[in-house]
């Protein structure tokens, strides 16, 4: 069966945390201990955690035959070479990653990530046979201006121009800029609205099951009622992440 269904032929549900440029080595160890201790409560989810470059040893220590994957935050397009400060997909597989963030607005906004470069990130790590979570999403101005879809169909348009064979490993996590770290959070419609135009587009493609999560101020009692609607399979949490109860009830829901 597909990875990605569950027993029942349905997409099953994925949950990643975005552990952004926090934590050390001691508050790594209790919130990890934390997840490997309630992930059974959890549900059948899948459920992941992107970290630092630094601790992928760590995650890949502790979290091994615990039914969490882990995976990093970014990856170079390059397989190899005179890249200093680059980290390749081969070097992440090396430390049993699973899942890579590509294209996430922070690397996009202060990095000046182009769209193509993104899908090239993409391709790397597929390549290294890593799951790439591609992420979209448009800033407040950008909503504003009734420019949602615009954005959005921008950004996916050279990864969907990717073989249907690989768009179907990826993963994309829709996250409205405006919702990442303020407090704020689509509503659940409003994500939705996001939610079904990216699955018009991969329907298109001859991938109607891609799973497709949300992003952006996703808690433990805002998560229900996102995932109550039918094209949001999941959330990319950032903050609530940091706090294992608090991604576990995420999870759960």
């Amino acid at each position: 069966m597909d990875a990605t269904l569950d027993t029942a032929g349905k997409r099953k549900r994925l949950v990643i945390g975005n552990w952004k440029m926090h934590g050390n080595q001691a508050v790594n160890a209790t919130l990890l201990d934390g997840l490997c201790a309630g992930i059974p409560a959890a549900g059948s989810c899948d459920v992941a955690v992107c970290v630092p470059f630094p601790y992928l040893g760590q995650a890949y220590a502790k979290l091994q035959g615990s039914g969490i994957g882990w995976g990093a935050q970014d990856v170079s397009r390059h397989e190899q070479g005179a890249f200093t400060g680059e980290v390749s997909a081969a070097m992440l597989a090396d430390f049993g990653c699973g899942w890579v963030l590509v294209g996430h607005s922070e690397r996009r906004s202060m990095h000046g990530e182009s769209d193509e470069l993104v899908a090239e990130k993409a391709v790397a790590a597929l390549n290294a046979g890593l799951t790439p979570v591609v992420c979209v999403g448009e800033t407040l101005a950008e909503q504003d201006a009734g420019q949602t879809a615009d954005v959005i169909e921008r950004q996916l348009a050279p990864v969907l121009a990717l073989s249907a064979p690989l768009v179907a490993r990826l993963v994309i996590a829709y996250e409205p800029v405006w919702a990442i770290g303020t407090g704020r959070s689509a509503s659940p419609e409003q994500a939705q609205a996001v939610h079904g135009l990216i699955r018009s587009r991969v329907a298109k493609l001859g991938v109607p099951d891609l799973r497709i999560l949300y992003g952006g101020s996703v808690k433990g009692s805002n998560a229900a009622s996102l995932f109550a609607m039918p094209d949001i399979d999941g959330a990319l949490v950032g903050g609530a992440s940091l706090v294992a109860e608090e991604f576990l009830r995420i999870a759960a829901a």
